[in-house]
């Protein structure tokens, strides 16, 4: 069952024609950007994976991949839900430097997503990954790597807002971060979502730490799988967004499991049969650099800069009849 909120009162700043133009203009200012900040390089990157290969993401571990069997070879091919392992596979094959990294446009399509303003089943965003020493993987280099993406993202609003003045919003620069379990401690009466909600409302932007590990209460913030990001140096990028009143999550990234980390969170997680599996075999075997990588959304950075009120404004995706009627009553014209 899709929901949909369309704030009373709400038109769109853009037209539609302009709002085209205003998301190529910000994907292009916002790569530029980003592999800038970052030092990355773009490169192509796989649409599925063989199925059996372990690279695919499996998300919080019970969504169902979008699979295939080829003819040809009758095996069966997985869209990726994310690039999260094949990055820090290409940065081996690709032999990527110490300090320097890879980004790529990532198509997925997440076949059990709820729809609503901010969810899709079509999931577009730029996944990035960056070699990093084994010293490097501190809170100090996850901290400095958030700061820069949302310099990067509050850039790119200036330069939209240059073209088009009729855009309104405002983000903060200033980050403040907040670990899952602070923020248990502030709100122990409220589930994740309100808490971050209660958070970004008066914090702005915020980034929150260790994300997928048991809190006091016995439950994860957020689920994560366990073998890309460690759950202690891990986190959420998020924004507040004024029109719709939440939180809105941007990016989810991490400096990733270390063979130790890997073996640590598989047991915690149950998943002591993934040590099998190749991208596993090559990470505990020490064969894979040390990476910090993450996703950041490329419909939700569109939608959030440009101050629109659904996801399906500023990306084609598939919508049920409530949606489409609920938007069309609005005034709302989804793609």
């Amino acid at each position: 069952m899709s929901h949909v909120t369309i704030p009373a009162g709400y038109r769109s700043t853009l037209s539609l024609y302009d709002t085209q133009e205003a998301i190529a203009l910000i994907k292009k200012t916002f790569e530029s950007n980003l592999s800038h900040a970052l030092h990355l390089k773009r490169v192509s990157a796989p649409l599925f994976v063989d199925g059996k290969s372990g690279l695919n993401d499996d998300l919080n571990g019970v969504e169902r991949p979008v699979s295939f069997d080829m003819l040809e070879t009758g095996e069966e091919a997985q869209v990726v839900h994310s690039l999260a392992k094949w990055k820090r596979y290409a940065l081996q094959r690709y032999h990527f430097p110490v300090g320097e990294g890879l980004y790529t446009d990532m198509n997925a399509i997440r076949r059990d997503e709820t729809l609503d303003n901010l969810h899709s089943v079509y999931v577009d965003q730029w996944d990035w990954e960056k070699v990093i020493r084994e010293s490097d993987r501190t809170l100090d280099t996850l901290k400095d790597t958030v700061n820069r993406i949302v310099t990067a993202i509050c850039i790119t609003l200036d330069r939209i807002k240059w073209e088009y003045p009729q855009v309104k919003t405002v983000l903060c620069r200033d980050v403040t971060f907040v670990t899952s379990q602070e923020l248990e401690d502030m709100y122990p009466d409220k589930t994740p979502k309100e808490r971050e909600n209660l958070f970004l409302k008066e914090h702005k932007t915020a980034c929150i730490l260790q994300i997928g590990g048991k809190l006091k209460s016995g439950q994860p913030h957020d689920g994560r799988a366990p073998d890309y990001d460690d759950w202690d140096l891990n986190c959420d990028i998020m924004f507040w967004d004024d029109l719709l009143d939440c939180a809105l999550e941007i990016s989810s990234m991490g400096i990733r499991v270390s063979p130790a980390s890997l073996e640590r969170q598989l047991i915690l997680a149950h998943k002591e049969e993934r040590r099998q599996l190749p991208f596993h075999q090559a990470l505990l075997k020490g064969e894979l650099p040390f990476t910090i990588g993450g996703g950041i959304g490329q419909s939700r950075m569109c939608m959030l800069l440009l101050g629109k009120a659904h996801i399906g404004e500023v990306q084609s995706s598939y919508w049920d009849a409530a949606t489409r009627q609920a938007c069309e009553e609005a005034g709302v014209i989804l793609l």
